[in-house]
């Protein structure tokens, strides 16, 4: 593994100071379950910071290169650049797929092809660099990504490809406060929990969904919040990606 951290390293063009916290970024909760002793420390804490990061890196971006924009339309760009599709698509880029320490049996049914998976290595992955080296290097090496991925279009065009920025936006140009999410449970162990998410907006309970992440329970509850609010006037593109229809 210090060969594979080493070359991963030079791809990435950095250095790390703490070896540990690369290692971490790359371990997935079904390895760590499977190691006897110490078990190592998976990825999933890294992801939650991640998550901030990647939006951070992304909103600064777009609101430096698209000036001008309007807030609603930089949130739709924000958006799709840190969805699933794209997020596992920057770890493609990255060469993260061969870095991943997999369980055996995620191993056997293509965790390393898995977008949900890959999507989090990368996060972590930002989230270890921002731990390590700071901001500017967090920021360095997702700004390539991103201006080779986005280009300046209509906003108009633009689809937003995340349930839950989606759901937002529904009651934002309604003017109402946005969403909130709550875990209602989390069952099983570590490496197969499967959680329980209700989503409401004020008093009202919106959906419930169960995945075996929080931020997937959250996206299907925002899906079927969407399907309950909307009906015909949301459009499916994939099982991670759809738009709405312009009212």
């Amino acid at each position: 593994m210090k060969r594979n951290l080493a070359l991963l390293e030079k791809a990435l063009g950095l250095n790390f100071d703490n070896k540990s916290l690369l290692r971490q970024a790359l371990t997935h909760s079904s390895y760590a379950y499977e190691q006897c002793g110490d078990k190592p420390p998976d990825n999933e804490v890294l992801e939650f910071l991640g998550d901030s990061v990647v939006g951070l890196v992304a909103a600064d971006f777009f609101c430096t290169a698209f000036v001008g924009l309007e807030e609603g339309d930089l949130s739709k760009y924000k958006s799709a650049a840190s969805s699933t599709d794209a997020l596992a698509e920057f770890a493609q880029q990255k060469k993260l797929p061969q870095y991943l320490l997999l369980g055996k049996g995620e191993e056997r049914s293509g965790g390393r092809k898995k977008k949900t998976i890959l999507a989090g290595a990368f996060e972590a992955l930002m989230a270890a660099v921002y731990l390590d080296k700071g901001y500017e290097a967090a920021r360095d090496l997702f700004l390539p990504l991103l201006k080779k991925s986005f280009r300046k279009t209509n906003p108009e065009k633009v689809r937003i490809d995340n349930s839950k920025s989606a759901l937002q936006e529904y009651f934002q140009k309604k003017g109402q406060a946005p969403p909130n999410y709550r875990t209602v449970t989390a069952l099983g162990p570590d490496h197969l929990k499967t959680f329980v998410v209700e989503v409401r907006q004020g008093p009202d309970l919106l959906a419930k969904a169960k995945g075996h992440s929080k931020k997937e329970a959250e996206k299907m509850a925002a899906q079927k919040a969407l399907q309950k609010l909307l009906g015909q006037k949301m459009k499916g593109l994939s099982a991670q990606m759809f738009g709405l229809k312009k009212s």
